[in-house]
């Protein structure tokens, strides 16, 4: 029959379009895209594949599946701000003047953000020749010499800090939220929207903020596909204020915060399916975390730390331990991984896989852990140190992790109390920090405070870039 196709010809097609498909994604010798999808305030045990009892996150859950899930992931600080700045650096936060025992993070009328001298991720990226994305919340300096366009990045969609600021009822900010949430309003509070360096939208529609900010990910991953990329999407959410759009508000049994993780939980699906879609899953590296623990005073608006101590603000295990999914088809072996790892070996570790060399005229607290993603070797980071403010009040060495100083925040948890012999628990045993066992081991707390003051030895201490504000 003249109109019947050949074997040949069907051969032939098929080459055409696999041919066709390798111009249109990366080549597998490519090296790969980074995502990073920053929560804001989730806690350790808000999503389904770390126990969350009712809220459902499908997608998340499948990453982690498909991915690495680790249960031993920490932040370099327990507030927005230095947190930040430890993942977009490599640094704890007091080598880059990030954090501050006056005020915790940035606000509105702050002076100061990230000096110009720090070397970002994404200028790290761009050495290798990546295009660079920042969207969401930046909290590292609203003014424009602060903006993630002079950090590195070639684009910005975003709030540049906190949801809760620029409030503009005249409550009290703390008697604020006694009201219902339905009386909570995004026209509330004047955050801006910012595309690049100009306000395009004031006040942010934050109804809608989570879809689109998820949405914009998607776009740039199209217009960008032909060359390596790396995107920072940090949600506002679901720090407070919560605002979830029409679609997901009412649908999860947790109320307005499962709702909220819902509908971030969507963005992270429609994100993956375009990478498969743009045949780029497999060699791209989506890592989903948080940028601390839960705030805990806000009740059933805050989330949940699961059997971690404490939340946001303090230096337990629920202020600084974070969910951390890693996930990569081509990339990334599959399983759950129990060592020792933080948003600051992400620096090191992008930089080692994109073939970029690392700075050598500053200090990085940052460790490779491709190894472990690749052939999960056992991760290199052996020690954690935790700070509040600009001082050191826990450092964990192994399984065990000794408190110097103990301080609650926001009311919660208790006053500060400095402890002349550290109070020490083996996390791997009691991750509730329950159970002191100091005096069954001197010899531990020995070699941690040995650790800590060789720490505390080598920081060179520089301005407190979050202290000034107009």
């Amino acid at each position: 029959m003249p109109n019947s196709i050949t074997p040949k010809l069907l051969l032939s097609a098929i080459l055409v379009f696999c041919l066709t498909k390798k111009t249109v994604a990366q080549s597998s010798d490519a090296p790969p895209n980074f995502i990073i999808i920053f929560a804001d305030d989730l806690g350790y045990g808000d999503l389904g594949v770390y126990g969350h009892p009712t809220i459902k996150t499908p997608h998340l859950d499948q990453m982690a599946f498909e991915g690495q899930k680790w249960t031993n992931f920490y932040v370099g600080a327990s507030v927005c701000t230095p947190s930040r700045a430890a993942l977009l650096t490599g640094r704890l936060p007091i080598r880059s003047g990030m954090a501050s025992s006056k005020h915790r993070v940035l606000f509105p009328n702050s002076v100061n953000g990230l000096p110009s001298s720090e070397i970002t991720l994404a200028e790290q990226m761009k050495k290798a020749g990546y295009t660079t994305a920042c969207i969401g919340k930046w909290h590292l300096g609203h003014k424009k010499e602060y903006l993630p366009t002079n950090h590195g990045f070639d684009y910005y969609f975003g709030i540049p800090y906190s949801n809760d600021m620029d409030i503009l009822q005249g409550d009290e900010y703390k008697n604020y939220w006694s009201r219902n949430n339905e009386d909570i309003k995004t026209e509330h509070f004047n955050v801006p929207l910012l595309r690049n360096t100009e306000i395009i939208e004031r006040p942010a529609d934050q109804n809608s903020i989570t879809t689109r900010y998820s949405n914009e990910a998607v776009k740039y991953i199209k217009e960008h596909k032909n060359k390596p990329f790396f995107i920072y999407l940090a949600h506002n959410l679901p720090h407070v204020p919560l605002f979830a759009s029409k679609a997901f508000l009412g649908k999860s049994e947790r109320g307005l915060y499962g709702d909220v993780l819902q509908e971030i939980d969507n963005g992270v699906g429609n994100i993956l399916n375009t990478l498969k879609k743009e045949g780029l899953a497999e060699n791209t590296i989506v890592i989903f975390t948080s940028d601390n623990g839960p705030w805990l005073p806000f009740k059933l608006n805050g989330g949940s730390a699961g059997q971690l101590r404490a939340g946001k603000g303090t230096t337990w295990e629920g202020g600084m331990r974070v969910p951390t999914i890693f996930w990569g088809p081509g990339q990334v072996a599959p399983g759950s991984i129990s060592d020792m790892g933080s948003t600051m070996d992400l620096f090191t570790t992008f930089s080692k896989m994109a073939g970029v060399d690392l700075p050598t005229d500053r200090q990085l607290d940052g460790f490779d852990l491709s190894p472990t993603l690749i052939s999960k070797e056992k991760s290199p980071r052996d020690h954690m140190i935790y700070y509040r403010g600009q001082e050191v009040y826990a450092v964990r060495k192994g399984k065990y992790k000794a408190h110097f100083s103990t301080q609650g925040a926001y009311g919660q948890f208790g006053e500060r109390e400095n402890h002349p012999t550290p109070v020490l628990y083996n996390l791997n045993v009691d991750p509730s920090e329950q159970y002191n066992i100091a005096e069954q081991h001197p010899e531990i707390i020995a070699e941690i405070k040995l650790l800590k003051e060789e720490h505390s030895s080598k920081v060179i201490k520089v301005k407190d870039q979050l202290a000034e504000r107009e």
